[in-house]
């Protein structure tokens, strides 16, 4: 069964977007996490099953910064939950899958991630995470 574990949202600022998604979501950013090797600051929130992760880049250069510059602040990917993130990557690369990462490597909240071409997925970023 596939599991969506989160929407990533690219923001300019947490400062700002932080309170106006406590606002909409009517629940509080429960975590917050610097991903070092992502150049991002991510804040988490849940409802239900449901997380928003919210991803501000700390660089110029990074790709967040790239992205917002290029298409505004938006839905940048949806996280998938899988068992078995080798596994996942090997099965979707024999179908013929980009992966833009050959092994996984470490995300926010305790995961590995490994993320596809969104060129081979119909424009979506696709993000595959394990619990570590």
């Amino acid at each position: 069964m596939l599991k969506v574990e989160h929407i990533g949202i690219a923001v300019k600022s947490l400062t700002d977007s932080v309170p106006l998604f406590e606002k909409l979501l009517n629940t509080e950013c429960y975590k917050t996490e610097e991903v070092t090797g992502e150049k991002v600051n991510t804040a988490f929130f849940r409802q239900g099953e449901t997380k928003i992760e919210l991803l501000e880049s700390t660089s110029e250069d990074g790709v967040i910064a790239k992205f917002v510059e290029k298409k505004g602040e938006g839905i940048h990917h949806i996280a998938f939950e899988v068992a078995d993130i080798e596994a996942e990557m090997k099965r979707l690369q024999a179908e013929g899958f980009v992966l833009l990462n050959e092994q996984p490597k470490q995300g926010a909240d305790n995961k590995l991630v490994c993320f596809l071409h969104p060129k081979h997925t119909n424009g979506v970023l696709i993000e595959l995470c394990m619990e570590r």
